[in-house]
């Protein structure tokens, strides 16, 4: 007679992990997790007394930067993301490599936003280019993780 093992919470069977969700809902969960991380950020840069005003791309004249906008675009702006991540899971050979580099890409890009910015003060645009590169240091590997999980499924 074999003794039997009792199942650790460790185990593959019992274990519960962002790998089994579907891609679009840890795309999410990621872009709820770094839009708190980058807002936390910008309070912490508010409180050091960096001026969070800056100009858009067709304005002028900087702007005050509410509380919350910052997660809220970080949201908004991850959508692009995760259709990117659900189009590559579905299609792409490597999925987690090419959205890797795609994000990459266009992380890059949305430096150029807070860089042009007019009538922004230095602090403010260095404050924001990092506040890009934070949530994309977030969301990206999650999401990543993820697509990784799947190719591998394959």
């Amino acid at each position: 007679m074999g003794a039997s093992v009792p199942q650790s919470p460790s185990s593959p069977r019992l274990a519960w992990s962002l790998d089994t969700l579907p891609v679009w809902l840890v795309g999410v969960l990621a872009a709820l997790v770094g839009a708190v991380v980058a807002e936390a950020f910008t309070l912490v840069a508010r409180g050091a007394g960096v001026p969070m005003a800056a100009a858009g791309v067709w304005e002028e004249k900087a702007q005050k930067i509410g509380v919350g906008a910052v997660a809220q675009s970080v949201v908004l702006w991850s959508i692009g993301g995760i259709v990117l991540a659900v189009v590559l899971a579905r299609w792409a050979k490597r999925p987690a490599r090419t959205f890797v580099v795609a994000c990459v890409g266009f992380t890059l890009l949305s430096l150029a936003g807070p860089g042009l910015a007019q009538d922004t003060a230095v602090s403010t645009q260095l404050v924001l280019g990092a506040t890009h590169l934070l949530a994309a240091a977030v969301i990206v590997p999650i999401l990543a993780r993820r697509l990784a999980a799947r190719d591998a499924a394959r």
